[in-house]
């Protein structure tokens, strides 16, 4: 391996400079990075969680940044982009609420609270339409839906309906399981309002 040369050093100089120079005038924008972020999202600690994330982007990339062009407009597309990202994650993210709470008869349950009295199952499918039935159902999450209605609706077998969306048959039971629960959920949203 050979020794450095004096230009080597000297373009080693100059880039941690221009890197520490562009770190100081970045930091300078905190404050204006801050406010926009808190702007994009609901509470603080995403605002300040989206700030991070954008600065250690920029801290990493920071070689794309073409000096004496608004660095300003440069960290807030970064923190634009992520902030989409971010959003893209959360719709595809199913419903996060725990379904355990939510046993076998929370729908019963739902009822039996807002009625007041024990509830038999034809009351409870005297209470649902088919308009109600396809609400709840627009409100599984795309990835369970799609195994509830092959599964359930299309009576296709475990396996079948994992050939179909190219997934193990384990997912397919874990996701009808889910579905089926999130469904219920929602049925008795309906039911009680």
């Amino acid at each position: 391996m050979s020794e450095p040369t004096q230009a080597d050093i000297r373009r080693a100089a100059e880039g941690a400079r221009d890197r520490v120079r562009f770190e100081e005038e970045a930091l300078e924008l905190a404050d204006q990075v801050y406010r926009v972020a808190r702007h994009l999202v609901g509470s603080r600690e995403e605002a300040e969680d989206l700030m991070q994330e954008t600065y250690a982007r920029a801290f990493r990339s920071w070689q794309q940044y073409t000096p004496g062009t608004n660095l300003r407009a440069w960290l807030l597309r970064i923190l634009t982009n992520l902030n989409i990202d971010r959003g893209r994650r959360q719709q595809r993210t199913p419903q996060m609420t725990s379904i355990d709470e939510k046993g076998d008869y929370y729908l019963y349950d739902r009822m039996e609270e807002a009625e007041g009295k024990p509830l038999d199952e034809e009351r409870v499918i005297e209470r649902l339409s088919q308009g109600d039935i396809v609400e709840a159902l627009a409100h599984v999450p795309h990835d369970f839906r799609d195994v509830l209605v092959l599964v359930d609706i299309g009576d296709f077998s475990y396996a079948d309906t994992a050939q179909i969306l190219d997934i193990p048959i384990g997912t397919v039971m874990s996701r009808l399981h889910r579905a089926r629960r999130i469904l219920k959920g929602e049925l008795a949203e309906e039911v009680v309002k």
